[in-house]
C-alpha cells in the first residue's frame, strides 16, 4: 500500500492513521486518561535513558531470537491485548494475530475483541504457525469468566493474561466529547464523525453492518454479546476482584499463567506465590490512572524482586526498537506493544501492522549493533550511560535517567 511505502516509523504509522480513522476512534487508541500525564511519562522515562556504544566489536552475526516460556520467538515482542482493533480495521482482531503469526511473535487477543477466539485460533494459531495469548477482563459474575476461560482453553490459547489494574471504569472523558460509547453504538456526534471518513466507514462499518450488524463484543457471554447493550460497566465491574480469584484462576487454567498492571514489587512477588508464571509490568499505557508512575521507572526493582522465578514482561510506551533493549537491559524478558500495532492495523491491516513490527525489529537490530550486543542475552545494564559495576538496578536506574 503506498500509505504504508511513506511510513518510516511508529510516528508516522500514527499520523496516517489519524488522517484515516473518525476521530472518537482514533483518540480512544492514542489518548490515556483525564489530562494524558501518564501517557507522556511513559515516554519521557524511556527518553531519559541514555545509551553507550560499544567501539570494535563483530556484531556481524547478531540475532534478535529468544525463549519465551520456553517457545521460540524471533523477537522479545508480544502484541498487547487492544479491544479496539476490530475498529481499527474490519476483523482488526485477525489482521493482528496474522501479522504476529508472519513475524514468528505472540499475539495478545482482548476479550473485548470483535473477533471470535475461535476465529482468530483457526485462520493464525498454532496450524499456521502462530502463538496466542487470551487477556481475561474478570466479569462480576465469576461464571462468566470461568466460561471464558474454559472457551480459551478449549481453542487453544496457551497463555492466560489477567488484567487487574482496571479497577473502575477510567475517566477517558474525551470518548463523552466525541460521542464514541462502548459498546459501539452510534450517536448524532460521532455518526458526523463518521461521515467526515468515509473510506473507514465503507471498509470496516459497512463491512460489519453487511455481515454481523452492529459491531459487538464476539467473546463475550451470548446475553451480553449485543452491541445495543448499555451495562458494559457494572458486568465489568472488577472492585471486588483479589488474590483468591488469581488462585482460582490458577486452578482452572493449565496453561501459561500472568497477571497484567503490576508496578509495586511486592505485588509481583505475591503473583509468582500464587502461581502465576509471568506477570506484566503495566500501567495499562497510561489509559486509567493519570498520575501513575511509568512502567519502565517500575520495571527494575519488580524484576530484582521476582529474579528468576517468573517470566517479566514490559508493557507502556515502546514505541521505538531502543525501547526493547533498555526494557531488557532493566530486567525484562520482553515487552508488549499496543497502540504502535494498532496504528500499523488501522493504515494497512495485515500488512500494516507487520510493517509496524518490523520497524521495530529493525530499530532493535541497529540499537543491539551500536550497543555491541550479538545476542538477546547479551544486552545488559552495562549498555547505559551512568551504569557502574555493582550497582543495585534501581539505583543503577537513577544514574541511567539522571
Amino acid at each position: 500500500m503506498a500509505s504504508l511505502d511513506h511510513c518510516l516509523n511508529i510516528y508516522d504509522l500514527r499520523a496516517a492513521a489519524k488522517r484515516r480513522l473518525p476521530r472518537g476512534v482514533f483518540e480512544f487508541v492514542d489518548r490515556g486518561s483525564e489530562d494524558g500525564i501518564a501517557v507522556a511519562n511513559n515516554r519521557a522515562a524511556f527518553e531519559r535513558i541514555k545509551l553507550r556504544h560499544r567501539a570494535l566489536v563483530d556484531v556481524s552475526g547478531r540475532t534478535m531470537n529468544t525463549m519465551l516460556f520456553g517457545k521460540p520467538a524471533s523477537m522479545p515482542m508480544a502484541i498487547a491485548p487492544t479491544g479496539a482493533a476490530g475498529l481499527c480495521w474490519h476483523e482488526g482482531e485477525l489482521e493482528l494475530a496474522k501479522a504476529a503469526a508472519q513475524a514468528k511473535i505472540p499475539f495478545t487477543l482482548a476479550t473485548g475483541a470483535m473477533t471470535s477466539m475461535e476465529k482468530i485460533a483457526k485462520e493464525a494459531g498454532p496450524g499456521v504457525g502462530g502463538r496466542l495469548w487470551f487477556q481475561l477482563y474478570v466479569w462480576n459474575k465469576r461464571e462468566l469468566s470461568y466460561q471464558l476461560i474454559e472457551r480459551a482453553n478449549r481453542a487453544g490459547f496457551e497463555a492466560l493474561i489477567v488484567t487487574v489494574d482496571t479497577i473502575v471504569p477510567p475517566n477517558r472523558e474525551y470518548n463523552q466529547h466525541n460521542g464514541f460509547l462502548l459498546p459501539f453504538k452510534p450517536n448524532v456526534t460521532f455518526t458526523l464523525d463518521i461521515m467526515r471518513h468515509p473510506v473507514w466507514f465503507t471498509n470496516v462499518l459497512m463491512k460489519y453492518f453487511t455481515t454481523i450488524g452492529m459491531p459487538r463484543n464476539e467473546n463475550y457471554p451470548d446475553e451480553y454479546r449485543r452491541a445495543s447493550r448499555n451495562d458494559h460497566a457494572e458486568i465489568m465491574r472488577q472492585d471486588s476482584l483479589c488474590w483468591d480469584d488469581i488462585k482460582i484462576f490458577r486452578d482452572k487454567w493449565p496453561g501459561i499463567l500472568m497477571v497484567k498492571g503490576i508496578n509495586r514489587p511486592d505485588d509481583a512477588v505475591k503473583a509468582i506465590e500464587y502461581g502465576c508464571d509471568g506477570l506484566v509490568v503495566s500501567n495499562h499505557g497510561g489509559r486509567n490512572m493519570d498520575s501513575v508512575v511509568a512502567s519502565i521507572d517500575a520495571l527494575p526493582e519488580i524484576a530484582e524482586a521476582v529474579g528468576e522465578r517468573g517470566t517479566v514482561i514490559l508493557d507502556s510506551g515502546v514505541r521505538r526498537g531502543s525501547d526493547i533493549a533498555k526494557a531488557l537491559a532493566l530486567g525484562a524478558k520482553a515487552v508488549l506493544t499496543g497502540r504502535a500495532t494498532l496504528y500499523g492495523t488501522a493504515v494497512g491491516g495485515q500488512a500494516g501492522a507487520f510493517k509496524a513490527i518490523n520497524l521495530i525489529r529493525n530499530e532493535l537490530d541497529k540499537t543491539m549493533a551500536y550497543t555491541g550486543c550479538r545476542a538477546i542475552d547479551e544486552i545488559s545494564p552495562d549498555i547505559f550511560f551512568g551504569y557502574r559495576q555493582g550497582n543495585r538496578l534501581a539505583d543503577m536506574m537513577m544514574d541511567a535517567a539522571g
